[in-house]
């Protein structure tokens, strides 16, 4: 009995489908004016793609490395599965946080738990804000709930490292702040693009990703 329960688990290993590239849930030109079509473009169909397809390799790679039981070679895979996982995980939940009909406050109860924790929306947005102005080179700003003790936290996140894989915190709302994510239409003015995103932020979103992390 033991052995058939492996069997299973086992199968779902071996005939793993590969990750593929989300739709947007909009179009590239959608969140203009504050985030511009070509930006959207090179950043969906090229710097996401290059993530999911890096990762299909990685992981390929890594289960012929599990198989042989290569254990040298699966420990110097992980910076890149790390890496371009991350970067899938992280973009994946990016788009979803944007919308052309976003911006304003939240509301119901995300709005009573950032009140709760930060004291107003604007003293979480402008913490948030700071935080994400703050990175240094490339990474994440993010906004993540901490299941142990059930409140809202504000982090940072460098380069393509996944919020609760590095820091166990359920990702909320992230806001990318590589420079591919802004610089065609900011160039190096990072604020610019953070006081921008605020408009097109999808509450409804980050608001069903709170309720639904609560349960």
């Amino acid at each position: 009995r033991s052995s058939a329960r492996l069997v299973a688990p086992l199968g779902c290993l071996v005939s793993r489908q590969k990750h593929t590239l989300p739709d947007l849930p909009y179009d590239y030109a959608a969140l203009e004016p504050h985030i511009n079509a070509e930006i959207m473009q090179l950043h969906h169909s090229k710097h996401h793609a290059t993530y999911v397809n890096n990762l299909n390799v990685v992981e390929e790679k890594y289960k012929e490395a599990v198989a042989k039981g290569d254990v040298t070679t699966q420990v110097s895979l992980q910076t890149a599965l790390k890496f371009n996982g991350g970067g899938h995980i992280n973009h994946t939940i990016f788009w979803t946080n944007l919308s052309p009909n976003g911006g304003g406050e939240p509301k119901g109860e995300l709005m009573e738990a950032i009140k709760r924790d930060f004291g107003s929306f604007a003293n979480f947005k402008e913490k948030l804000t700071a935080v994400s102005v703050g990175v240094q080179g490339s990474g994440w700003g993010w906004l993540g709930y901490n299941k142990e003790q059930g409140r809202l936290q504000i982090a940072a996140c460098a380069n393509q490292d996944p919020l609760q894989g590095t820091t166990g915190l359920i990702p909320l709302l992230g806001i990318d702040v590589w420079e591919h994510a802004y610089y065609l239409q900011y160039k190096n003015v990072r604020p610019d693009y953070l006081k921008a995103i605020w408009n097109v932020i999808n509450w409804e979103n980050v608001s069903s990703r709170y309720a639904t992390c609560k349960k």
